[in-house]
């Protein structure tokens, strides 16, 4: 039993990208499909699948490198936590590395990057950062 699902996503993910792993299987819900779904638009991964497996599933993560090797996900650091949530409006959006990175944010209207959060003009729950 996991006390932190996303930390555990972020957490498998990192993990396998250290030890330069095509790709990795995670617990599926919908949150983290959300994640995903922001990792690839931004271009931090190739993709991803939903593996339905009879019981939650399973949410298969395509990890993304440079044409040498070299990592595209730096960094990538959760910010809301089960005992501190963290919670903004869209003026307390986080700047990461001054907008070479990103902030992923579970909103009203799904699961969003600063960027997108900036264009709609809605806040939330900050979930993470990634560089």
């Amino acid at each position: 039993m996991w006390s932190d699902p996303i930390a555990d996503m972020l957490t498998r993910i990192r993990n396998a990208a250290r030890v330069r792993k095509p790709n990795v299987s995670i617990p599926a819900s919908k949150i983290k499909a959300g994640i995903a779904d922001v990792l690839k638009s931004e271009g931090y991964i190739n993709g991803y699948d939903v593996i339905e497996d009879g019981r939650q599933g399973l949410l298969r993560v395509d990890l993304k490198y440079g044409p040498r090797g070299e990592d595209v996900i730096h960094a990538i650091k959760r910010l809301s936590t089960g005992g501190r949530r963290w919670y903004g409006g869209v003026e307390d959006l986080p700047r990461v590395l001054d907008g070479l990175g990103i902030a992923i944010v579970s909103t009203n209207k799904g699961v969003l990057s600063d960027r997108a959060c900036r264009e709609q003009g809605v806040g939330g729950e900050f979930l993470c950062t990634v560089y």
